[in-house]
């Protein structure tokens, strides 16, 4: 994941079904002075991204164990929001970092995590 996508990927009986949640915020510069404009586009990214975090969110209250993992610190900020939430305490919430992924690569990350996951316990 990161600040623009999040790959909700399940995994089911060894088979994988990946969902893409897309923030709803572009930068943009239209030409227009940054300075001016600089605290109000600071405010509009703020809530397209408190409205991406709500969106994953609502989708991992429906899961028992979720890996966050990505390139960027978006997991982290993410994680620290579900984790000062009881609503997911019952959730076993793990953040890994990783380099960027093709949908290859984050199928045998999910595939491979979750694996050894089984064999630890």
């Amino acid at each position: 994941m990161d600040h623009s996508n999040a790959y909700l990927m399940e995994l089911t009986n060894g088979t994988i079904v990946t969902n893409v949640v897309e923030s709803e915020f572009v930068k943009q510069d239209n030409g227009y002075d940054m300075k001016y404009h600089e605290k109000s586009y600071h405010n509009k990214e703020q809530q397209q991204q408190s409205d991406y975090f709500k969106k994953l969110r609502d989708l991992i209250r429906n899961y028992q164990e979720v890996v966050l993992f990505g390139p960027t610190d978006a997991k982290a900020e993410l994680f620290n929001q579900l984790n000062g939430d009881h609503l997911f305490e019952k959730i076993k919430i793990e953040v890994e970092q990783s380099d960027q992924m093709n949908e290859n690569q984050r199928q045998t990350f999910v595939s491979e995590y979750f694996k050894k996951r089984m064999y630890k316990t």
